[in-house]
């Protein structure tokens, strides 16, 4: 049996990593889980639409939406679609949007049991982004139903629970609410100066900003915030360089926001946390939009997510670990940001390709 390696001896070579963006190996990797997504993500199959959402958004960055047959993704997509028993607009407290997965679309048992969880704000939004992206026709949709509906989710306090059961409400849904009326370019789904005001109550001291009013600043909450505000209207998209007053403030946030940066060039979520490469995204589409990109170290940046690229395609959350669709997309998406060739532009505040979008 041979001896582990001894502290005399010389020590062990670091791990090598690819210098560039492998292209070709990350599409190969996401035609792969097009077709067949592995064992391991069973646990996950009650989101089986976002995850969906993470291939086919994936492949148009990397400008290989022609490995897909988009027709066929619409027509499965669609099937997802949660609607009423009849032709006129209910008043029953649900919401129509889109089911995750199969399973929550399961009737009642015998005993009249549901065990389903109806259709959700966030497997609505990543429906509607994959149908713009492969180019559906939204006027085929009845958006009214969806709309009139949503507004049953939203809260007094401006927030928004994800489904109609009762959940918890913090920025994720008032994000993903937000994103849905700006898709079909119509608010009634939504009290715009309610979720303003919640939002403005989740920046916290230090210039983040928490999930709700109290909380932790958090990376992704403020992205959620700040992506919320700028698709409703309430800021410019340049706030750095703007002479007006903002509704939140911004030189707290820029600082909040550049003390992100650790020193192995990655973004942590939080104070005192790891570098992770979804964070590349989440802070840098902050700062994208209030244009303070070019404040941080791409260089090193860059560094750091070549190191959590997998060399069977992929992005992992750390360097050296298996990859996963979570952070391969937000992998990618942060290469789009970073003006990497051959890729499509993001539209930061959608998450999705700006070709999308036209």
């Amino acid at each position: 049996m041979e001896s582990e390696w001894d502290p005399l001896d010389e020590p062990p070579s670091p791990p090598s990593y690819s210098s560039v963006f492998e292209r070709e190996r990350h599409v190969c990797y996401l035609e792969m889980m097009y077709h067949l997504l592995p064992s391991p993500y069973q646990d996950q199959e009650i989101n089986h639409l976002t995850l969906a959402y993470f291939v086919i958004s994936g492949l148009d960055l990397l400008s290989a939406l022609d490995r897909v047959d988009k027709d066929a993704v619409a027509s499965w997509v669609l099937s997802f679609r949660a609607l009423p028993n009849n032709e006129v607009v209910p008043n029953d407290g649900k919401f129509y949007g889109f089911h995750g997965s199969r399973t929550s679309q399961f009737t009642p048992d015998n005993n009249g049991v549901l065990s389903r969880n109806g259709s959700h704000l966030a497997s609505t939004y990543s429906a509607l982004a994959i149908l713009k992206i492969v180019g559906h026709d939204f006027s085929s949709i009845d958006s009214e139903t969806m709309l009139t509906s949503m507004r049953n989710l939203q809260q007094p306090d401006g927030s928004f629970m994800p489904i109609h059961i009762g959940a918890e409400t913090d920025l994720r849904f008032v994000y993903c609410a937000v994103a849905i009326c700006f898709m079909f370019e119509d608010w009634r789904g939504m009290d715009k100066e309610k979720a303003k005001e919640y939002i403005i109550n989740c920046q916290s001291y230090d210039g983040g900003f928490g999930l709700r009013p109290g909380s932790e600043s958090h990376g992704g909450a403020t992205y959620c915030a700040v992506a919320s505000l700028r698709l409703m209207g309430f800021i410019g998209d340049d706030l750095l360089s703007s002479s007006t007053s903002s509704i939140v403030n911004v030189p707290l946030l820029l600082d909040w926001i550049l003390q992100r940066q650790a020193t192995n060039g990655g973004f942590q979520g939080r104070p005192n946390k790891d570098s992770d490469t979804c964070y590349a995204f989440w802070i840098g589409a902050v700062l994208r939009i209030i244009g303070g990109h070019e404040l941080i170290d791409e260089k090193a940046l860059r560094g750091f997510l070549l190191t959590c690229q997998s060399e069977y395609g992929g992005f992992s959350k750390f360097p050296g670990q298996v990859p996963d669709l979570y952070h391969s997309y937000y992998g990618f998406t942060a290469f789009s940001l970073l003006g990497e060739l051959g890729m499509n532009s993001l539209c930061v505040e959608l998450g999705m390709c700006h070709r999308a979008m036209t």
